[in-house]
């Protein structure tokens, strides 16, 4: 039954009809009354809960906390602080206005000041008492210029994830408690669906260059694949390999090889479309994954990376030599009955063609002679 037709058949009882003046004089109506508020409560902490687990990304994560926030208090602004995610050395700053993300500027690089206070105290503050009970006087003077009326913590397994820094009501009084306790439960669910999602990420992706990893590719391969087969429609892999990469370590160290591969880590995600899959294959070797691409496009999206990259500069100081990688592409389609180890070794022998004809080239992977002399360019300058 449901709780309303629990209270209706408790109204109509004739025992409660009966001694209905003594029931409200002692409260019982009113003590029901607040039992369904708490219960509505509950049902909408609930509600926000899912919703906030159903975000696959930190920015779905950030963007589902504000309506829900903005549902309940209509705040002047929200502003997210994060602590850098992986491959990160920044934080991740977000703030928001009448559900909309605009641009609040806060000059700030660190929330570990704040970590061993929010160890302690562990609910949302007034900004006004946190100026007054933390130590470090000038890391809270920072978000003096927004003058938030409340800090909330986000905090989890790991420590002190994300502050989030809340207006003033636009409407109403000041945050009272119950406010407070709502909002020092549903933090708690995103402190939750931010640490899964940094696990999550921590186990699909390299942690030097922050694309997906081998196990990662792999397994999408293998699934692309069956899609292939199952809609008829081809799919490219490229494998990609930094010429003369030992070069770069023993010229200049390690930490400049490094640096090497972090920046064609970034070229590569920002030539690439979202349903691609590049990933760290090993070493100084890449992998992109191109579902729904026939062999000639995947030949122009190679070229394309392959200048990119050569175009690309390296912070180092001393300045480094210019980048270029060497790429082997193969195409396969529903007729094709490889797997997928075979598919990489295509790929890998075109790679092969291209290092053999001098590196910084392009090759598709094809059947005997056609191999040898399929779409090979010459070295560009």
């Amino acid at each position: 039954m449901k709780p309303t037709d629990i209270e209706d058949d408790f109204l109509s009882n004739p025992k409660v009809l009966e001694h209905y003046g003594l029931l409200q004089e002692i409260g019982i109506f009113k003590h029901i009354d607040n039992l369904n508020n708490e219960i509505r409560g509950y049902k909408n902490l609930l509600s926000s809960a899912v919703d906030i687990f159903n975000r696959t990304t930190i920015d779905d994560i950030m963007d589902a906390t504000v309506w829900q926030i903005s549902d309940h208090f209509l705040p002047s602004f929200i502003f997210f602080i994060l602590r850098p995610l992986q491959n990160k050395e920044t934080i991740t700053t977000k703030g928001y206005k009448n559900y909309k993300m605009i641009d609040l500027s806060l000059n700030i690089d660190s929330i570990a000041p704040f970590e061993a206070f929010f160890q302690k105290y562990k609910k949302p503050i007034s900004y006004d008492l946190l100026l007054e009970q933390m130590e470090d006087k000038d890391a809270v003077k920072i978000m003096d210029d927004l003058h938030p009326e409340l800090v909330v913590p986000i905090l989890g397994p790991s420590g002190l994830y994300s502050l989030i820094l809340v207006g003033s009501k636009i409407l109403g009084d000041k945050y009272n408690n119950q406010e407070l306790n709502y909002l020092t439960q549903f933090m708690s669910f995103v402190a939750q669906a931010i640490q899964n999602h940094l696990h999550y990420e921590h186990s699909v992706r390299d942690v030097k260059t922050g694309l997906f990893n081998h196990g990662f590719f792999m397994s999408r391969l293998t699934e692309e694949l069956a899609r292939v087969r199952r809609f008829k429609k081809p799919a490219s892999l490229m494998v990609l390999d930094v010429d003369k990469f030992k070069n770069f370590n023993d010229a200049y160290g390690h930490l400049a090889g490094d640096r090497v591969l972090e920046s064609i880590a970034l070229t590569l995600k920002t030539c690439v479309r979202t349903e691609d899959i590049p990933s760290r294959f090993g070493g100084e070797e890449f992998t992109v994954l191109l579902p729904e691409t026939d062999k000639d496009t995947a030949w122009i999206v190679a070229e394309r990376l392959r200048i990119q990259i050569s175009k690309m500069t390296v912070p180092w100081m001393p300045p480094l030599p210019p980048v270029t990688v060497s790429i082997g592409v193969v195409t396969f389609t529903e007729k094709d009955k490889a797997c997928p180890d075979e598919i990489i070794k295509r790929a890998d022998e075109a790679l092969y063609l291209s290092k053999e004809r001098g590196r910084n080239r392009s090759s598709v992977w094809g059947m005997g002679l056609l191999f040898r002399l399929q779409q090979t360019k010459g070295k560009q300058e």
